[in-house]
């Protein structure tokens, strides 16, 4: 049917007219929204936006276009957008309003990250809609600069209780817009078609040519009413063209443009811009540079494939760039070593050859000398090479050395970018306090610089460390930020604390489905350590079930990598234990071994506590009570809560295997307290089975009114307990203020609490 003059001059085009009035609908009422309108060139998507800011006559409208021309301009397009609604920047946290007008130009600055300018223009597009329904309108998206494609990509993600419709235009669906609602723009049917052209002819003509016509248009508008008039679309010179003659003129030496598309190179990657650093590579006249930054390409170049998939491809590239650099730059030669050792412990059993940790840490052991006062990195380069060249028990000193380097003292960004490691050392050297410490900082820092790639490193460690802690809601509230981060820099980081969540909470049908989607994946892109963290899961989850043959099958795979320094360090009490209750105690002489050694030598609580909880598993009579008993003092001295709990569960069951029924009582129901309430479904079963065979009946967990919060919803309520604005948890958490009160209000009406002094009440 043909569309009067209330569509706004559209010919037909009713259902598309309907979908984009219930995109400003929805946004009116308070519910940000998102629609990606698509099709041919000239099929009508432009009139689409049009007719959508038509109707929008009590939206602010802010609007945008991509320009093939300027596809190599960072943030031309999302600047064009934010224009209009510049003056509320004042209103953003700092570092966010220092990170867009770096971006936009407005001063000057170090390249901030993606992720930070994400943030920004959620919230200025968010403090906009605060007085009226905002409309943005994005057309020509498939021409795009990439930085404006991903900071617009972000926003759509989080949009959620803004009163903001985002509408896009664009030829094809890219990746980065292929999940969101989207809206197929079709040629227009014939009679539609015919009644456009009639509407932009000067004279009418015979029917036959008329019908050719149309025909031979095939329904596209933009030829129908280009036919008559004679004109033909062109298209703009190639981005990539403009911009390297714009460059080429700005500095015509060779040598020094070479040199400037190598520091914008790294710029790039610094700022989480793998694929524009990659460009800017490929166009670099390498032949024109020095030895060194020779070097220091190839060191670039593997360090974007590393980050970028965490595989097998990067730890070859790395070791090659290490003995390149040993004589041109000493320092950044042992850096890189350690990189390269890095890659291999995350390619794990799946390393090409040659590059495998033991042939990686043999090829450090080279490493010119550290030209200065030993570093943090320098420490942990020495500790990490003793570890796998010559044995634990010569590595720990130098690991807790390393891992004291780490303080408030040392510079941030060598704590963001080694932070990662020197929290493995604590968790190698069994040191619950310093996992705890060094973990939580290096959420912090990640957080505050807006380091987004290092943040995801961070949230995985810390996930892990509230999950050994038993506060499941608080990693789970986690696991989502980790997504959340993950998605902003379009990385492939293996999903290691939902994984991990997964198998401590013992929900079978997740778990399995988690680890067997998981494991293809990394198994593709030869992330080894991943298989060995599956294996992991797999052996605490089956343990909680009490299939202890599939555990003992699981954890004795992991215990074989001892290259994976977590998995295989935390393994060994899976192995022991599921290897005794499967009545194959022999399985697990060599693991004991190796778990005594190691906690002797750490000296720890945490370490001394799982050896004895595990010896005792392995020990009869008199012998065995000593150690279950010197099991939980220990543990119970340290914040990994799980283990405490489990070791009750262990001593429980031996004693009622011993026929103390009543004294198996008491640990029994300690057991089954500690694990309901940290929500280890499996375990806390396996304890209820257990309490009664021995005659009492376990109480039911009453349901807390805190169990009825989303992840999201208590991480918010946590944050805003402790006394944090809408803002500033939005900020934390990749999200708008608006969402944080969206979120807040629904959080207040499940615990039943009026103010945030209630709230904090509550969350303790």
């Amino acid at each position: 049917m043909v569309a009067g003059a209330e569509a706004g001059r559209l010919l037909g085009r009713r259902r598309e007219r309907a979908v984009l009035e219930r995109l400003l609908d929805t946004a009116r009422s308070g519910h940000g929204t998102v629609l990606v309108v698509h099709g041919e060139p000239g099929v009508g998507k432009t009139a689409l936006l049009e007719y959508a800011v038509e109707a929008a006559d009590d939206f602010r409208v802010v609007r945008t276009s991509g320009v093939e021309g300027e596809m190599e301009l960072d943030y031309a397009a999302v600047q064009q957008l934010c224009s209009p609604i510049l003056g509320f920047i004042e209103r953003l946290p700092d570092l966010q309003r220092e990170a867009l007008g770096v971006a936009f130009g407005l001063s000057p600055g170090q390249a901030p990250g993606p992720f930070l300018v994400g943030l920004a223009v959620l919230g200025l597009l968010s403090d906009a809609a605060e007085q009226q329904p905002l409309l943005c309108v994005v057309d020509d998206a498939q021409w795009l600069d990439g930085a404006s494609a991903r900071a617009l990509a972000f926003v759509a993600h989080r949009l959620l209780a803004e009163r903001i419709a985002l509408a896009f235009a664009t030829r094809d669906v890219r990746s980065g817009l292929a999940r969101f609602p989207q809206l197929r723009v079709d040629p227009l049917g014939r009679r539609d078609a015919r009644a456009l052209l009639e509407s932009v002819l000067a004279a009418r003509l015979d029917e036959p040519v008329l019908e050719r016509i149309v025909a031979e248009t095939g329904g596209n508008p933009l030829a129908l009413l280009e036919l008559p008039r004679g004109l033909q679309a062109r298209g703009g010179f190639a981005a990539a063209a403009a911009f390297r003659e714009r460059a080429a003129m700005l500095t015509p030496a060779t040598i020094r443009r070479a040199q400037r598309s190598l520091v914008a190179a790294q710029t790039k990657f610094r700022a989480g811009a793998l694929d524009d650093a990659l460009g800017l590579l490929s166009s670099t006249e390498v032949a024109a540079l020095d030895e060194l930054d020779r070097a220091r390409v190839e060191l670039l170049r593997a360090q974007i494939a590393f980050v970028s998939t965490r595989g097998n491809d990067a730890a070859p590239l790395l070791l090659a760039a290490s003995r390149r650099l040993a004589d041109l730059d000493p320092a950044l030669a042992r850096e890189t070593y350690l990189e390269a050792l890095s890659a291999a412990m995350f390619a794990g059993r799946l390393a090409r050859p040659g590059a495998s940790v033991p042939e990686v840490a043999q090829a450090a052991r080279t490493a010119p000398p550290t030209p200065h006062a030993p570093r943090g990195s320098d420490l942990l380069l020495d500790g990490l090479v003793t570890r796998f060249c010559e044995g634990y028990e010569a590595a720990v000193p130098t690991l807790r050395q390393a891992q004291s380097r780490f303080g408030d003292d040392a510079s941030a960004s060598d704590q963001l970018r080694w932070m990662w490691l020197a929290t493995l050392a604590s968790v190698q050297i069994w040191d619950d306090a310093g996992w705890d410490a060094l973990s939580e900082r290096h959420v912090r820092l990640a957080r505050e610089s807006g380091a987004l790639a290092d943040l995801q490193l961070a949230l995985s460690h810390r996930v892990s460390w509230h999950l050994f802690a038993g506060e499941m809601s608080t990693a789970a509230s986690l696991v989502e930020e980790t997504q959340a981060a993950t998605e902003a820099t379009g990385s492939n980081l293996f999903p290691y604390g939902a994984v991990a969540l997964a198998a401590l909470r013992g929900r079978e049908a997740d778990t399995a489905y988690l680890i067997d989607t998981s494991r293809a994946e990394v198994t593709r892109r030869g992330e080894g350590i991943g298989i060995s963290v599956l294996d992991w899961a797999e052996a605490v989850f089956y343990n909680g079930l009490g299939r202890y043959e599939q555990a003992s099958s699981a954890a004795l795979r992991v215990a074989e990598q001892t290259q994976d320094l977590t998995p295989s360090n935390w393994v060994m009490a899976e192995v022991i234990e599921a290897a005794v209750r499967a009545g194959t105690p022999e399985l697990a002489t060599d693991t004991q071994r190796r778990l005594v050694t190691s906690t002797r030598v750490s000296a720890t609580d945490w370490g001394l506590g799982i050896a004895a909880r595990s010896q005792a598993l392995l020990t009869d009579g008199e012998r065995a009570e000593k150690l279950y008993v010197e099991a939980i003092e220990r543990l119970g001295r340290t914040r990994i809560a799980i283990d405490v709990a489990r070791a009750h569960l262990l001593y429980g069951e031996w004693l009622r295997r011993e026929r103390r029924r009543i004294d198996a009582r008491n640990e029994l129901r300690v057991a089954h307290e500690l694990l309901s309430g940290f929500g280890m479904e499996a375990f806390a079963e396996r304890a209820r089975v257990e309490l009664e065979a021995t005659g009492e009946r376990a109480r039911k967990r009453t349901t807390d009114t805190l169990d009825q919060l989303t992840p999201q919803e208590a991480q918010i309520a946590r944050l805003a307990g402790q006394g944090g604005t809408n803002r500033e948890i939005a900020a934390q958490l990749f999200i708008s203020p608006s969402t944080v009160e969206y979120h807040l209000h629904k959080a207040f009406r499940k615990l039943g609490v009026k103010s945030r002094a209630q709230l904090a009440h509550r969350m303790q």
